[in-house]
């Protein structure tokens, strides 16, 4: 990391370290949605939220989603930076990664045909995003399920009525034959407005799995995708917002078969379409949201063996569809000068449908075992709702902010939760803001988990529940120069749904057992650099263990697989002049453990940890309407490992360009 570190400290040798009124403001009144489901500066709330702004955005062009997400603070992608149609696993704040609810435009996103109901980012391109806003924490008082460790707010392009036409256009060309290519057209006139863009993103990648013994034949694993986005507005008399939306994306890939093996003829593809309407309509004072989402998803896989890489390789397929409406009304009220309330009621309805099948072959003992093998979900009966009441009051003067609400929620198959939130804050002279958090969440089973063979065919499931205790103090400084964010936090889960194997019988099933419990702080210093730049630093440190029965007695162990215990991230923005702009970052990913599925059972391994030093360049031409860029990651090429048994990229580098007119 020497080498890294003395670089980065070179650049930050020739910056002139003045402060600039206007950067610090920004950040103390940056004003944020997520935070209350309104508009709210980040100085009157006590939740801690982050913004990965538009201008980030602009500056990701040779990045894709997951590896953006994996930049911030407290925050891994596992599988970010392996093989560009590896899946990735988000772990916020070192929770499993379908404890972060992901979220686009106001609606929960999810993929109902999984055993977890975590979102695909690699549905989403970059290109197509507006703003990101992460709130941390337990959030399900507003946002219902999933939203244990926090929230991941997805905002889209939408059109400008400042401009008739404004076609924007973007392409970038890299490492393993890499290409991006994004072209559309924004505007409106009056009360119209509208964006639709297209992308399309195809590499020939790497291996997706280690050549373990060095044996040459392993062969690439490509990935193609194409999305399509289309945001339109109708505005009416400064009393209602009409806001339909359609996003499409399909991709296709490779697969290798396992860790350390190889497979010529493994495939899949997925498809996704989300389409509804958010409404928004002004009545005096209060503001009422109506909005709707339909996500549908269909993923296929194939396992042909047409090729064998051992006499032992079967033939697979399976088929998943999967079907979610979502339904929310809610509505923001100032009730007093000092006092605000907002309250609502949602409903989400999920369907899937699942076929897997196959034959299969494996040895033991000597002795060859062969059969076929057969899955089936059916649509008719795997589908659940769930129907939320909430409320939050917001109080806010002198300084004193508090937030405080509850949830009812109603699910067709276990029944009923209800969760909470008191959230205060203080804002000192400007200066200081201390905040603390008490907030419950939880999490609700999945279609998989109550429907599938593996189903609990005693008691069912209950949801998983956990309460999250938060901290934490924001200093501005009186010069603009600094500012600085620390926090720490405790997770406690109860009813963790994890999977079961009888001893007598060998039946196995989903059960409610394991108490997870976590702990971590973060720090996030910021140094504004004149107007010329920012020196972000970022230090997140998680720690946790498991309680689950084995056999008569509890049994605890630390188990967050593959998520270090320590991440720090420096990152050195700067404008040489106002048309070049320079981006230097550092990554220190600390050891992880992950799993050897080679020997049964399953052995614990060691990864160690890595550093990775990244560089972004750009130039501007035409009055900032054409930027070329260069994108280069890894630059030391680093070796090291994100999942064990599957390989991770070198140094690697992109570069294009970005017009918008």
């Amino acid at each position: 990391m020497t080498k890294e570190l003395l670089t980065l400290s070179a650049l930050l040798a020739a910056m002139h370290a003045q402060a600039q009124d206007s950067t610090a403001k920004k950040a103390l009144d940056e004003v944020v949605i997520t935070a209350t489901k309104y508009p709210k500066k980040t100085s009157e709330t006590g939740k801690v939220i982050s913004v990965i702004t538009r201008e980030q955005l602009d500056r990701s062009g040779g990045k894709d989603l997951a590896q953006l997400l994996n930049e911030q603070t407290g925050l891994s992608v596992n599988g970010a930076n392996s093989n560009p149609g590896k899946d990735k696993s988000i772990f916020l704040r070192g929770a499993k990664s379908d404890y972060t609810l992901i979220m686009i435009d106001g609606a929960p996103v999810y993929d109902a045909t999984g055993s977890s109901s975590n979102f695909d980012f690699r549905l989403l391109p970059v290109e197509n995003i507006e703003r990101i806003e992460i709130l941390k924490g337990s959030q399900s008082t507003l946002y219902g399920s999933d939203a244990v460790a926090g929230v991941i707010h997805i905002i889209t392009r939408q059109g400008d009525a400042r401009k008739t036409i404004a076609p924007f256009a973007s392409a970038a060309y890299g490492s393993y034959n890499t290409r991006r290519l994004n072209a559309g057209i924004n505007g409106g006139s009056g009360f119209f407005s509208y964006n639709a863009g297209f992308t399309h993103y195809k590499t020939d990648g790497i291996s997706e799995s280690a050549d373990k013994n060095n044996t040459g034949t392993f062969d690439k694993d490509g990935y193609e995708q194409n999305a399509f986005m289309a945001n339109l507005g109708f505005k009416v008399n400064n009393a209602a917002k009409i806001m339909p939306f359609l996003r499409y994306a399909k991709y296709y890939g490779k697969l290798d078969a396992d860790a350390f093996s190889d497979d010529k003829d493994y495939t899949y593809n997925m498809s996704n379409m989300q389409t509804g309407v958010r409404n928004e309509l002004t009545l005096g004072k209060v503001k009422l949201h109506l909005n709707y989402n339909f996500t549908a998803t269909k993923r296929n896989y194939l396992n042909d063996s047409l090729v064998k890489s051992s006499p032992f390789d079967g033939y697979s397929k399976g088929f998943y569809e999967g079907k979610e409406h979502f339904l929310d009304a809610y509505l923001h009220v100032p009730v007093l000068p000092t006092l605000s309330f907002t309250g609502g009621i949602d409903y989400r309805n999920g369907i899937t449908d699942v076929k897997t099948s196959g034959v299969y072959k494996y040895e033991m003992g000597g002795v060859i075992y062969s059969g076929e093998y057969a899955s089936t979900i059916g649509s008719d009966s795997a589908t659940q709702n769930q129907t939320g009441v909430y409320g939050a009051f917001t109080y806010a003067a002198k300084g004193l902010n508090i937030e405080a609400g509850g949830r009812f929620n109603h699910h067709s198959v276990y029944g009923n939760n209800a969760v909470f939130n008191v959230n205060p804050s203080y804002l000192i002279n400007r200066q200081f803001k201390i905040f603390a958090n008490i907030s419950t969440a939880y999490k609700v089973p999945t279609l998989y988990q109550m429907h599938s063979e593996y189903k609990n065919p005693f008691t069912g499931l209950q949801p998983e529940k956990a309460i999250t205790y938060e901290a934490g103090v924001q200093y501005y400084s009186a010069n603009n120069l600094v500012n600085v964010r620390g926090a720490i936090f405790r997770r406690d889960v109860k009813e963790g749904i994890a999977f079961y194997t009888d001893p007598n019988t060998f039946r196995s099933y989903f059960i409610n057992q394991d108490k997870q419990n976590d702990w971590g702080f973060e720090i996030e210093p910021v140094f504004n650099i004149r107007d010329k730049g920012q020196l972000l630093l970022s230090y997140a440190f998680v720690d946790g263990e498991v309680t689950t029965r084995k056999g008569e007695k509890d049994t605890s162990y630390f188990n967050l697989i593959r998520r270090p215990k320590s991440i720090f991230n420096a990152t050195a923005n700067y404008h040489i002049t106002k048309k070049l702009f320079i981006s230097l970052g550092v990554q220190r990913f600390g050891k992880r453990s992950d799993l050897d599925f080679s020997a049964a059972p399953a052995a614990i391994v060691s990864l160690k940890a890595y550093t990775l030093l990244n560089a972004y360049v750009e130039y501007r031409f035409l009055n900032d309407k054409l930027r070329v860029f260069a994108d280069a990651k890894n630059l030391t090429d680093t070796d090291y490992t994100e999942v064990y048994g599957y390989n991770a990229q070198g140094m690697n580098l992109q570069g294009g360009f970005r017009l918008s007119l």
